[in-house]
């Protein structure tokens, strides 16, 4: 009976390497940062603290009239410049912001949150209930959001509180709609089927099983909607339906900045770049988002 030869132990002093080895070595290189994560984590980062500050300290008040400054251009008085009132540019737009940003995330958190319940309601218990609220949900559907939010605003009045319920409503269907269809693919997986016969109620598989594998596309639906609602608040507020002021907005601000496009260019180029730079931040950071939580895209970066 020949006796099998046992291979040489390998010894990390001689710098070989083992295969699992080589293989977490390259798991490491590919869990590198992309560059539109970095990107995007960076400029919503500076948006996020930008906001928080404002709250509690601005350069100048911001809605402190000034004519002795009236459309002075940006100086080391006013590193912006001043608006048509004598306002500080820069003061505006960080106070703009902690504006946009409140109302950004109260209106994604109830969005997520109602269009979430529906979702995974009418997904799993399927039947005559599906088939109602999925045709009043497609209906609405049929509206662009902005178009819909001027409907509702026109009722609930044009305010802080008034956008966000407007907005928050606009955008429940798209979230209902992306939940409910990843719930049906849910719904037939084995592990919903053992759950169901271990005896648990509906009620607890809908909550225990289906909704935690609901999170990864809602993650990257808030952060999306996060920049819809920034951009959706600067139109309203832009048209004249939004925050009232003299509170500033950076939509309110253009709306303001038009009659001095020639002689202060500096009161609209300053708004725009605030919402150009925001939007492309949350676009960069919702994109390697879903690169990470998609299967898929993990294996072809």
């Amino acid at each position: 009976m020949k006796r099998q030869k046992i291979p040489p132990r390998l010894s990390l002093r001689s710098g070989a390497t083992p295969q699992g080895g080589a293989f977490c070595l390259g798991a490491a290189r590919r869990q590198k940062i992309a560059p539109n994560a970095l990107l995007g984590g960076l400029i919503v980062g500076i948006l996020l603290c930008v906001a928080l500050v404002s709250a509690f300290w601005t350069p100048h008040d911001p809605l402190k009239i000034n004519f002795a400054a009236r459309l002075q251009p940006p100086s080391g008085a006013h590193w912006l410049g001043a608006d048509e009132f004598g306002r500080d540019e820069l003061s505006r737009l960080m106070a703009a912001a902690s504006s946009s940003v409140w109302i950004s995330l109260l209106t994604v958190s109830l969005s997520v949150i109602a269009g979430t319940l529906i979702g995974v309601l009418t997904g799993f218990v399927r039947g005559w209930l599906d088939r109602i609220v999925m045709a009043f949900n497609n209906a609405l559907l049929a509206f662009p959001g902005l178009l819909l939010a001027l409907g509702l605003l026109a009722v609930v009045g044009a305010n802080k509180y008034g956008i966000v319920l407007a907005l928050g409503l606009a955008y429940v269907p798209s979230v209902t709609r992306i939940v409910r269809g990843t719930v049906l693919s849910l719904r037939e997986k084995e592990f919903i089927e053992s759950s169901r016969v271990l005896g648990n109620s509906e009620l607890y598989t809908m909550f225990r099983h289906v909704l935690p594998n609901c999170v990864a596309p809602l993650t990257v639906l808030a952060t999306s909607m996060f920049g819809w609602v920034i951009l959706a608040e600067s139109s309203l507020s832009f048209l004249g339906l939004g925050v009232p002021p003299p509170a500033p907005t950076w939509g309110n601000m253009l709306a303001s900045a038009r009659p001095y496009l020639s002689s202060a260019t500096w009161l609209s180029i300053f708004p725009g770049l605030c919402i150009a730079i925001t939007l492309l931040g949350v676009n960069l950071l919702g994109d390697a988002i879903r690169d990470h939580l998609d299967p898929r895209m993990r294996g072809s970066r």
